[in-house]
């Protein structure tokens, strides 16, 4: 599928010349041009997740670049950007920023940041990308279904890099976790019953039976001690999550950030 703020010809082009170097002969092109709002931006990702496709856009207004970006790691659909990374190499190549011509909002040092902070942060997601967690803003920790990865992408948009290690006691956190200050971590917990809510739906969806140990009280309440523990080790900060909307949660992050700094 290509994705455009305008005709989509470029995205087209680039994609049928990639098509052209395989046996891929099957290969059906879909373009969505004149895309203007994130609610077409998400709709296209849906039916790109629903139809197991690639996407491959050229988007210039912001807003709708960062949607596409946040919908792709929530629905693993692999989106590729074919203007945004020569766009950057122009800025730093010859000091100039673009028009974006394709909307209202003029693309500033500040928006190709954002962008830096949201490619680090799919890169280091659910604990990988290690050797590059001194690079990071912010490192969530919790254990799994407590919102880390949605949390990220959003501190991200704002211009926060942001690594997240899933937590379980049967895995050692890595060494390099106890090298770096301990107010880069935020540590992330629920209220069991729904912790357990959540992953029963989550096994639904994967057609998994709900009696697993992953959604059984026990097990949820060892993973959360587990993490408690790790986190009285770490001296971090430690934000329920219970209830509380990505928006919100970010709010606290970001107001003890400042009050430490």
């Amino acid at each position: 599928m290509v994705a455009s703020d305008s005709a989509g010809e470029t995205a087209e082009a680039v994609a049928r010349a990639v098509i052209r170097q395989f046996e891929a002969q099957k290969v059906r092109t879909e373009r969505w041009a004149n895309i203007k709002s994130e609610d077409e931006v998400r709709e296209l990702m849906e039916r790109a997740a629903a139809t197991g496709s690639l996407v491959v856009y050229t988007l210039v207004l912001p807003e709708l670049r960062e949607m596409l970006r946040q919908e792709s790691v929530r629905l693993s659909v692999r989106a590729v950007d074919v203007m945004g990374p020569a766009m950057e190499g122009f800025v730093q190549t010859f000091d100039s920023l673009p028009k974006g011509e394709a909307g209202l909002h003029r693309m500033d040092q500040a928006y190709f940041d954002r962008v830096e902070a949201v490619e680090y942060t799919v890169k280091a997601d659910d604990g990988q990308h290690i050797a590059g967690w001194n690079q990071a803003d912010l490192i969530l920790l919790g254990v799994s279904r407590t919102s880390k990865t949605p949390l990220g992408i959003y501190l991200a948009h704002k211009g926060y890099k942001v690594a997240n290690y899933p937590l379980v006691p049967e895995v050692k956190p890595p060494e390099e976790l106890f090298e770096l200050p301990r107010s880069v971590f935020v540590g992330l917990t629920m209220d069991p019953e729904k912790l357990i809510n959540i992953r029963i739906e989550r096994l639904k969806t994967m057609g998994l039976p709900s009696s697993v140990s992953y959604a059984s009280l026990e097990r949820v309440a060892e993973e959360l001690e587990h993490a408690r523990s790790l986190f009285r080790r770490l001296g971090c900060l430690v934000v329920d999550v219970t209830d509380r909307a990505i928006e919100e949660t970010a709010g606290i992050i970001l107001d003890a950030r400042k009050h430490r700094s």
